[in-house]
């Protein structure tokens, strides 16, 4: 869905109540486009699996400008540590619904385009540390 109505995914996290996504969408209503997209193909996808029918949102997504690349890595922490806090997991490489294991190179996830900040600092932890080996080539 993202490719198809042109927003890029930089990062995400599938809870069992709720879902993150930090996404930079490439025109105007492109991000509203592919929230209605996914909505209507997963609701009917999970109503014919377990055999029911209406809706499964509470509500119409929600979504916050980031206007600076403090905070466009902070949401990335938050969107990467939510599994933690919610205390499903010990750390966050344990969760296997987000993208933070393609980020520290345990998994190679194609549905993601790496933002340009985060590549940036990829680069630089990989000199130091050997965190990011693995990031997309996008």
């Amino acid at each position: 869905h993202s490719r198809t109505q042109g927003v890029d995914i930089h990062a995400y996290v599938l809870m069992t109540n709720h879902v993150h996504l930090l996404v930079t969408p490439q025109k105007d209503k492109a991000l509203s486009l592919m929230m209605q997209s996914v909505g209507r193909s997963y609701v009917l996808a999970f109503n014919k699996l377990h055999g029911r029918t209406g809706t499964l949102w509470e509500g119409r997504y929600r979504s916050t400008l980031i206007q600076t690349d403090r905070y466009l890595l902070t949401c990335m922490a938050y969107i990467d540590l939510n599994p933690v806090r919610a205390g499903m997991v010990g750390q966050a490489t344990d969760y296997a619904w987000s993208s933070h294991r393609h980020y520290v190179g345990l998994r190679q996830d194609n549905r993601l385009t790496p933002h340009a900040l985060a590549r940036k600092s990829c680069r630089r932890r990989t000199r130091s540390t050997g965190s990011c080996a693995r990031n997309s080539s996008r």
